[in-house]
């Protein structure tokens, strides 16, 4: 069985790989590093990672769950997260929730501050999930599957535009 424990001081924070990682002119406004906790741990149904955005950055752009709910809790530094329409200010021991929804939901965390921002996220995991970008007009379908006894997940993902969608019976 996998041990049920992990401590913060044992996190490896490692950028995204190169398939996810902001490229070209996104690259100027994201970055991040994440330690992963959720498969260290044995957690199925939960998922957990601190993420450290450093100074002037996003990690993700403006986004909105129609299926998981998540939830952040500032470790060190401060800034931004936008909620909908509004900004609010962050700092060490702020609690953000943001549950499931659309536009009204959509969450984006901004590091204003001079220093990394590092924050812990828990999410649900479920699976097919639908993740909106107002900003961009575009949306996102993510899949999950266990692949193998050890947990290890098989991942599907699929970003577009709704007026790019062709007709369902298109090639039957």
């Amino acid at each position: 069985m996998t041990r049920p424990i992990v401590n913060l001081a044992d996190l490896a924070m490692s950028p995204l790989p190169p398939a996810l990682a902001a490229q070209g002119a996104a690259a100027e406004r994201f970055d991040h590093r994440m330690g992963e906790i959720s498969s260290r741990i044995g957690a199925r149904k939960l998922g957990y990672n601190v993420t450290a955005i450093p100074a002037g950055k996003r990690a993700f752009p403006f986004h909105s769950h129609r299926v998981n709910e998540e939830m952040f809790f500032i470790l060190e530094g401060s800034g931004e997260v936008r909620i909908g329409g509004d900004v609010h200010a962050i700092r060490i021991g702020d609690f953000i929730a943001c549950p499931p929804g659309s536009a009204e939901s959509a969450h984006q965390i901004i590091n204003t501050g001079s220093a990394d921002l590092k924050f812990l996220a828990v999410s649900t995991r479920q699976y097919p999930e639908i993740v909106d970008y107002p900003d961009s007009g575009k949306f996102g379908v993510r899949g999950e599957v266990p692949a193998d006894p050890e947990h290890r997940f098989d991942y599907f993902r699929f970003n577009g535009r709704l007026e790019d969608s062709i007709d369902y019976w298109d090639g039957e």
